[in-house]
């Protein structure tokens, strides 16, 4: 089997040991077409655009590849591949190996995987050891420079090279090891001038000091050093902030069920033995392991995961039901007519997947500069070296000027161009109530020209809300609401709650899933519940105005109905009118029915809306905008939301929504108001102006300081201290973003403003 390059037949074989098993491989991989799988493998160390392309090069260039994506925010790479080559089987073993080739350990993806970030904490122990050395030897230098004597300054020295070697052991391992990594590999990065550079730097300064110089730059050594970890660290925190939502969606799924054999006894089994046409008994308060149909018993089963919606389904036999349904309030037995790995979670998982792979593609301006740096700063040191070594013939002051390029174009301001603005802006949109879950987030929300939302939980509370109160009987609400207060149903809890008096005790209350409420009282029957079940009537018009409604009755006479709407969100209208005016398209996107959508979208004034959608085609009415060429802002709460969320160009949620909605979303907001989304869209473009204007002063820079310190006009300790100003100046500009924090995100929560109600349908 071919690699990536002639000659790396043996590196790929020697990387075998060291990497999971064909057969390990093999079982975590999953078909996505016809003769083609897709296995997902984590690269611990990719952290740049260098990386990305040469592990996507290497890749490609196999011949059993058909295409592989390398996801820098997660560290993981999907690769789909062909089963079959020219008639032989594909060795999976063969691509992890490819990878390793290049010189990047490769594991299996799992999505189980947790624990605290080991590499951050490292970073920062890094960074706090380096400010310490850092500090102590520019004490020592302060004496140094004014004019201390020789054995003064001779003893300074010393005590410096000891403070600053084992801090460039420590603290610059992170740059040798990758540097070391690319170079036995015969290929380069951006950490290669770097470690090259702080090497140099301290060898020169220990020779002087050998030699009772005057003069010797571990100030400048460490303090470079200490601005490089800086910028990693805050890239690689802004990044990890881009976590997977495919693993809370995962614990969706139980790791069992009770399966039901034919003479009736009960067996556990794990959800990936269950095979189809299987009978299942599913316990009230249990998820539905796997798609399935009702066989017996009925329930009021909840599917926001599947539509968003609060109202649970009466399940009775024949219903069909999806993995991840939660069972409320009956026994039911079911039949398996999917297996877990084709039922509706792991549908919903692979939707996941595959956008955060197109994610993925996402690149950064730093990320592709990168690129281009490690060539080009080692060809002007070179340069530099042997220019000045052939014109003067003083090869140590040829070292000196070449030591200076390599410190003078490290790439501090360029690496803290992006992430210093991205740490300032996530403070503000958290000042706001805004928090972000990915930096680059921020530059995808500033490019958007359309807006998603969906309805139930979003554009609306998500709460029903008791319609006309002061219209309905008093006598017939407190009766209500006392056969309410014994369920657990949304519209039960609605109306309970809605009732501000003293309310009759009603013993002996049972709940009929799918129907509602009843008791014997001295009265009569009471039921409270759906039409069909209260009176035995067909359902009136009024859910078809979008109302949800329940029925109180008195042995099957009816004593009164209650309406109820699901109120705007706090500043829905304002967050609306403020996009228009921006020139955002507005649609709504809802797994709800058609006229409670037609009702909010008329509320609202948007003309774009689609109601009873699935998770699927949510996620497809995204792509459907992107592939017209629009970045999607999508904005929604619930499960059945999360595939439409990571698919979207970029996401918010509130942090009402469910788990998994709200890992999927870019941006979670805080407060109950809706106008959180412009807030940050305009946080996000002042945001992207600031960081063009870092690059520009990067550059800037870059084209004054090198020739500087080409024609050796620049010692190492005046390109350090260069280098640092250039970071410091970035990092002033980035905190110009800081400002007011809007009224609506420092309104105290007592003051909070009551939720819109509904425009009256017609």
């Amino acid at each position: 089997m071919s690699c990536c390059a002639p000659g790396t037949e043996g590196a790929v074989e020697a990387a075998r040991a060291a990497l999971p098993s064909s057969e390990e491989l093999l079982l975590a991989s999953r078909p996505v077409d016809e003769g083609l799988r897709q296995s997902d493998l984590s690269v611990p160390g990719v952290f740049c655009g260098t990386c990305i392309t040469t592990i996507e090069g290497a890749l490609n260039a196999l011949p059993e590849v058909a295409r592989a994506r390398v996801n820098l925010s997660t560290r993981r790479v999907s690769v789909v591949w062909k089963e079959e080559v020219e008639g032989r089987r594909t060795d999976p073993q063969a691509i992890a190996a490819a990878i390793k080739a290049t010189g990047y350990d490769a594991h299996l993806f799992s999505l189980a995987a947790e624990g605290d970030d080991y590499l951050r904490n490292q970073l920062i122990r890094a960074v706090a050891v380096a400010g310490f050395a850092a500090t102590n030897i520019m004490l020592l230098s302060v004496s140094v420079w004014s004019g201390a004597e020789a054995a003064t300054r001779d003893l300074f020295h010393w005590i410096s090279a000891f403070i600053a070697g084992p801090t460039l052991i420590y603290a610059g391992r992170f740059f040798y090891q990758s540097a070391w990594k690319a170079l036995r590999h015969g290929r380069t990065n951006m950490d290669v001038p770097i470690a090259l550079a702080i090497t140099l730097s301290y060898v020169v300064s220990l020779w002087e000091t050998l030699h009772s110089a005057e003069h010797a730059w571990f100030d400048a050594t460490v303090s470079l050093l200490f601005f490089l970890l800086i910028g990693r660290t805050l890239d690689h925190v802004m990044r990890d902030r881009a976590r997977s939502a495919i693993t809370g969606l995962a614990r969706l799924s139980p790791r069992g069920a009770m399966v039901v054999r034919a003479d009736g006894s009960r067996d556990y089994r794990p959800v990936e033995e269950i095979a189809i046409g299987e009978h299942l008994s599913i316990a009230a308060g249990e998820r539905i392991p796997v798609d399935c149909r009702v066989l017996s018993g009925a329930s009021d089963v909840d599917r926001s995961i599947v539509n968003g919606e609060t109202d649970p389904l009466a399940a009775t036999p024949g219903t069909r039901l999806e993995a991840g349904a939660m069972n409320l309030t009956g026994s039911l037995t079911v039949e398996a007519v999917a297996t877990a790995r084709n039922s509706f979670l792991s549908e919903v998982i692979g939707l996941m997947e595959a956008a955060e792979g197109g994610r993925a593609r996402y690149r950064r301006i730093a990320d592709r500069a990168a690129q281009i740096y490690s060539p080009a700063v080692h060809l002007l040191a070179l340069t530099a070296f042997l220019g000045w070594g052939l014109y003067d013939g003083d090869w140590k002051h040829a070292m000196l000027v070449a030591i200076a390029v390599l410190i003078i174009t490290c790439p501090c301001a360029l690496g803290l161009a992006v992430p210093v603005v991205q740490v300032v802006a996530a403070g503000r949109l958290f000042a706001g109530g805004v928090m972000v879950k990915d930096g680059s987030a921020m530059e995808r929300l500033a490019e958007i020209d359309t807006a998603v939302f969906d309805k139930t939980g979003t554009l609306t509370l998500g709460k029903p809300r008791l319609v006309d109160r002061d219209k309905v009987n008093r006598g017939h609400l407190a009766l209500a609401a006392a056969l309410a207060a014994h369920s657990r149903h949304p519209l039960s809890m609605a109306l309970a709650g809605a009732n501000a008096g003293p309310m009759p005790v009603i013993d002996g209350v049972k709940e009929i899933a799918g129907g509602g409420l009843e008791a014997t009282t001295r009265q009569g029957l009471l039921r409270l519940g759906n039409r069909a079940f209260a009176s035995g009537k067909a359902v009136t018009g009024a859910e078809e105005h979008g109302l949800s409604e329940v029925v109180l009755s008195r042995d099957g006479a009816e004593l009164e109905t209650f309406r109820f709407e699901d109120a705007l969100r706090a500043g829905a209208a304002e967050t609306i009118h403020v996009l228009k005016r921006e020139g955002i398209e507005m649609a709504i996107l809802s797994g709800d029915r058609a006229p409670a959508v037609a009702r909010i979208a008329g509320a609202l004034g948007v003309g774009r809306w689609r109601a009873a959608l699935s998770p699927r085609e949510k996620t497809q009415a995204v792509a459907e905008r992107a592939a017209d060429g629009h970045r999607v802002l999508m904005v929604g709460d619930g499960i059945n939301d999360a595939p439409a969320l990571a698919a979207a160009h970029v996401s918010m949620a509130p942090a009402t929504a469910a788990d998994v909605g709200r890992q999927a979303a870019d941006f979670v907001f805080l407060h109950e108001s809706l106008e959180a989304v412009p807030f940050a869209l305009e946080t996000a473009r002042r945001a992207g102006r600031l960081i063009r204007q870092n690059f520009a002063l990067a550059i800037g820079y870059n084209v004054i300081a090198v020739p500087v310190a080409i024609l050796g006009h620049a010692t190492p300790l005046i390109a350090a201290i260069a280098m640092s100003t250039s970071s410091i100046i970035v990092v002033v500009n980035s905190l110009r973003l800081r400002g007011k924090i809007p009224a609506f995100a420092t309104r105290a929560a007592g003051e909070a403003r009551p939720a819109e109600p509904m425009v009256q349908a017609a």
